[in-house]
């Protein structure tokens, strides 16, 4: 399973490669000074005995180098970019398992190209959603609301321990998993403030959504229950046409959003 991405400086390496080469200048350097005869073969062989060490130091350190870069070596894999004109977005491989870990009863063991790309599509909108979300700092969620989100979500699985293992399995970290909630509560916020304030629905909606599917849809499921009275089911009826409006408007714009965004797929899944 890849990791997260591994962000790793050579800076403590090359300074450690650069005080080597110093020190062995210094030792190269000539020494003008006087020695007596009996005391140069002696003095000599330490002179180039100790540079032979600093050079042989200096010989290893490239393969020293090279076999820490290896070792360090970025695991996971860039799938895509998005970019809405603001910022670019990248979309890795762990973004896409982390995805599915969060969705209930999807198998993460060898996960299926179409699940991939289903999680790949779901992301990409999410990240056009969220380049717009962030123009609006006041919709930044509070910790306790970070929280709660993060229990509602444990909740859609069968217990918290196996909320947790998913977690675990796909090197998702608490750290991560509240960055990831606090996008998304962004998004519901930024989404809440562009069309929920802005949908009306009227009494002649209600009235023929009430006669045109509410009823039918009723007696449908529940033959023989009482049908509720119109002003019984205004509220619930209500509810759900603002939702629908809502998704309908959401759609529209990331419509929108995907034709003037720029989005490269780096490496098919």
């Amino acid at each position: 399973m890849n990791e997260l991405l591994q962000h790793t400086s050579l800076r403590n390496l090359s300074d450690l490669c650069v005080s080597a080469i110093d020190l062995s200048l210094v030792q190269f350097k000539p020494q003008r000074r006087r020695v007596r005869p009996r005391r140069a073969e002696k003095s000599g062989f330490r002179y180039y005995a100790v540079n032979a060490i600093i050079v042989g130091v200096i010989a290893f350190m490239p393969l020293f180098v090279t076999q820490q870069c290896a070792a360090q070596r970025v695991v996971d894999k860039m799938v895509a970019t998005v970019s809405a004109g603001v910022k670019t977005d990248l979309i890795t491989y762990s973004d896409l398992v982390w995805q599915l870990a969060l969705q209930p009863d999807t198998p993460l063991d060898n996960p299926t190209s179409e699940d991939l790309n289903r999680a790949l599509r779901l992301l990409i909108d999410q990240r056009l959603i969220l380049q717009e979300a962030e123009k609006l700092p006041t919709i930044n969620p509070t910790p306790k609301e970070i929280s709660d989100a993060r229990d509602e979500l444990a909740k859609n699985f069968a217990s918290v321990s196996d909320f947790q293992q998913r977690l675990m399995r796909v090197g998702l970290t608490s750290v991560k998993l509240d960055e990831i909630i606090e996008q998304r509560l962004k998004m519901e916020k930024y989404l809440d403030f562009r069309f929920r304030s802005f949908v009306v629905i009227s009494q002649a909606e209600i009235a023929g959504y009430y006669k045109d599917v509410y009823i039918p849809r009723l007696k449908a499921r529940s033959p023989g229950r009482v049908t509720p009275t119109l002003e019984e089911a205004k509220s619930e009826i209500e509810r759900t046409l603002t939702e629908a409006k809502i998704e309908s408007d959401t759609d529209a714009f990331l419509d929108t959003a995907r034709e003037r965004a720029e989005i490269v797929i780096l490496n098919p899944i």
